[in-house]
């Protein structure tokens, strides 16, 4: 790694204990930093998750922020679901203390090449293809970010001539100051995360920062169907390149296809990859048939263009489950697909009013109290050649740690059914 050294005896605070939180804590302890980490959190997970710190000499505190755990720290690392708006960020505000996210700690210690990856869909699919691209050429690579294990948990185990490959998202890019990718790639701009940004100009605003500190060595790939990001060219020093869905690749297959080509791969070797490529988790991933009903889980459909993609991807008629925390999203989007394909919706989570506000009058709509519920009662209502599609349009927050734990959930559930049918 590099630039161990600045991290010795530095007194440091980690706000936030998901994923990054403890990679970021137990990191900055082997690097012989004091470490505090506070999380205004207390419950099984969060208790769970302290248990993983490394040792007792990393203080903490969970169900509350306290002054005492940021005042005279010489730096604060924060968790990407920590806002602008959070104490300690503000504290460390009045008390002038550097305030930067988790990747931008991991950038500061990286010795490998960087390919960054955002967007408001897509990421993790393009990432991983990048990642197997990268393999298949015999690279050594780590794919990390908000994919696999943090970046704070993979830096440590990377050297010169090795690839980090990183999914990343606005939220982290807003926090950082020196952070800069050889390749970097945004892949869409879509109404999201209006829970968190004022307009739609502030979300592009942080996305935009991906590319904040590069310059004519580096690169930048630009979705050239996409007008917003197309403007963004001119805003770049880097040297910006484009790609567009053709007939034959679809547009993740196309970035990924762009990054392989500035990295000299052979097109040949990377349309391979494309061809045994068997998806992720959580993406349009078959669970099981029962009695010939399909159950799809589309866990990571955070957004009303997610859930296009996926019922544009299914042939048959859906009963969709979807609800969520709310993320300010336009469900509409989806209205006129749903239309024509979806049969019913059944819907749980805080968004559940809101969604079915919009689907009211269009479509059949039912709330359940849970996605186990909510399983039965798109069962119940499904025919023979139907699918139930897990899409929910929102992020996960209100009811599981993850969308990784829903999507998981809804397979455990989607299983129990099996057995019983």
């Amino acid at each position: 790694m590099l630039n161990t050294d600045f991290y010795i005896g530095k007194k440091i605070a980690v706000v936030g204990l998901a994923r990054s939180g403890i990679a970021c804590a137990n990191l900055l302890y082997d690097l012989g930093a004091q470490v505090w980490v506070s999380d205004n959190r207390d419950d099984d997970l969060t208790r769970s998750n302290a248990a993983n710190l490394k040792s007792k000499q990393i203080k903490f505190e969970l169900g509350v922020h306290s002054k005492e755990f940021i005042k005279d720290k010489d730096l604060i690392i924060i968790s990407p679901g920590v806002t602008n708006e959070a104490l300690p960020v503000i504290w460390a505000n009045d008390y002038k203390i550097p305030v930067i996210s988790e990747i931008e700690f991991s950038f500061s210690l990286c010795p490998a090449e960087l390919i960054a990856i955002t967007g408001s869909n897509g990421k993790t699919t393009v990432t991983s293809l990048i990642g197997q691209i990268l393999a298949a050429a015999g690279k050594k690579v780590f794919i990390s970010g908000n994919i696999g294990n943090p970046f704070a948990g993979e830096v440590s185990k990377m050297k010169a001539g090795d690839y980090a490959v990183l999914e990343v998202s606005s939220f982290q890019l807003e926090y950082i100051r020196r952070f800069k990718p050889k390749i970097a790639a945004i892949l869409n701009f879509t109404c999201n995360h209006l829970d968190r940004y004022k307009n739609m100009q502030e979300y592009l605003d942080a996305k935009k920062r991906i590319f904040l500190n590069q310059d004519k060595t580096d690169y930048l790939i630009l979705n050239h169907e996409d007008p917003a990001l197309r403007a963004l060219a001119q805003d770049a020093k880097a040297r910006v390149e484009y790609f567009s869905r053709t007939s034959d690749l679809n547009p993740n297959q196309a970035a990924a296809l762009e990054v392989g080509k500035i990295l000299g791969i052979e097109e040949a070797l990377i349309m391979s990859v494309f061809k045994e490529f068997k998806g992720i988790e959580h993406r349009m991933e078959f669970v099981a048939e029962i009695n010939n009903v399909k159950f799809i889980n589309d866990s990571k459909a955070t957004n009303a263009d997610s859930t296009v993609w996926a019922l544009s991807n299914i042939n048959g008629p859906v009963v969709l489950i979807a609800g969520g925390k709310d993320k300010g999203v336009d469900y509409s989007l989806v209205l006129d697909l749903a239309r024509s394909k979806v049969r019913d919706v059944v819907l749980i989570g805080e968004a559940k009013k809101k969604i079915e506000s919009v689907f009211k009058g269009s479509l059949s709509v039912e709330e359940a109290a849970s996605l186990d519920e909510a399983v039965i009662k798109a069962y119940s209502k499904a025919k023979p050649g139907d699918w139930v599609l897990l899409s929910p349009m929102c992020s996960s927050f209100d009811m599981f740690s993850s969308y990784e734990e829903r999507g998981r959930r809804f397979k455990k559930a989607v299983f129990e059914l099996a057995k019983k049918s």
